[in-house]
């Protein structure tokens, strides 16, 4: 033991540690590690809230897809009356020559008369309650299934040109050898227009 100490001991002094010297760079060093770690957690806190603020966003602001027109509805049309119309607002027809439900209207007559029909997979044709009881299909001699309203099938006049026109209602004309004369489709009277007669088809 050395001659300091033990005169040290000796005396009852108390023993203190060495002091330890921090150096400059090593508080900049602490400082700049904690800073990094305030940092990161912010971060994460942000991207936390984020994620969350999306997922809600997108759960809540989806619009939902539209329902599906009726296949068949009613429309009034001035000077006319109130007519059956397809899912697009076209008024719909049915000829004289096919009261007892049987098709003629095939060939060159469905480029001017466009049968409505059921589209791929279809159960059925839809409309409200006060149509319904009326509506019915008939099978198509090319396989397709066609509306029929009160036993008549239904077709939609190409001339017409746009949704809410009525120009076929009383028109005559001629397909393949059949003559046809045609009437808009309707559950009430309507006024009937001057027959246009027709020899050759269009």
């Amino acid at each position: 033991m050395c001659p300091r100490l033990r005169h040290a001991l000796c005396r009852g002094a108390t023993i203190r540690p060495p002091r330890l010297r921090v150096l400059p760079a090593m508080n900049r060093i602490a400082t700049y590690a904690a800073a990094l770690a305030l940092a990161a957690g912010a971060a994460a806190g942000l991207s936390a809230c984020g994620s969350s603020s999306s997922s809600s966003s997108s759960g809540s602001g989806g619009s939902k897809p539209a329902a599906a027109a009726d296949t068949v509805s009613l429309k009034s049309v001035s000077g006319v009356g109130t007519v059956l119309v397809d899912s697009k607002g076209f008024a719909l027809y049915s000829p004289d020559q096919e009261r007892s439900g049987t098709v003629r209207c095939t060939g060159n007559c469905t480029a001017i008369w466009v049968p409505l029909t059921l589209s791929h997979g279809a159960s059925g044709a839809t409309a409200s309650s006060s149509l319904m009881s009326k509506l019915g299909t008939i099978m198509r001699p090319d396989g397709k299934t066609q509306v029929t309203f009160d036993g008549k099938p239904l077709y939609r006049f190409a001339r017409d040109g746009s949704p809410g026109k009525v120009t076929g209602n009383g028109v005559s004309d001629q397909f393949g050898g059949r003559s046809f004369t045609w009437h808009v489709a309707a559950s009430g009277k309507t006024q009937t227009t001057t027959p246009t007669t027709t020899t050759r088809g269009y």
